[in-house]
């Protein structure tokens, strides 16, 4: 049974996990979306073309910056489990039980 609870806790983390990344995705999307339509027609009302209005600077920075942010995101949802495998953190608490155990034993 013990094992069961194991592998439902850790489908749970995996999807609580995407659940995570793709609500980043759209709120990046979103937000984004909004800004460079309402940089859009401020630099349109300010005289520019829509061509310098999108293609501005300040404007791609904002997709650019948090885009990388997201791909450090999506990085390690995807990919990082791949490289380190997907259970390196029950490693982990068992590597540090086991030092506590041998701390303990130390002790006594």
């Amino acid at each position: 049974m013990d094992s069961n609870k194991f592998k439902l806790r850790k489908a749970k983390n995996k999807v609580e996990k995407l659940k995570r990344f793709y609500t980043h995705l759209a709120v990046y999307m979103a937000i984004n979306s909004v800004i460079t339509i309402v940089k859009i027609m401020s630099g349109m009302n300010n005289g520019e073309t829509f061509k310098d209005a999108l293609f501005d600077y300040s404007t791609l920075m904002s997709w650019m910056v948090w885009g990388m942010v997201l791909l450090v995101h999506a990085f390690a949802v995807f990919g990082l489990p791949r490289i380190i495998g997907d259970d390196w953190e029950e490693q982990k608490i068992q590597q540090f039980m086991d030092e506590e155990l041998q701390q303990d034993k130390n002790y006594k």
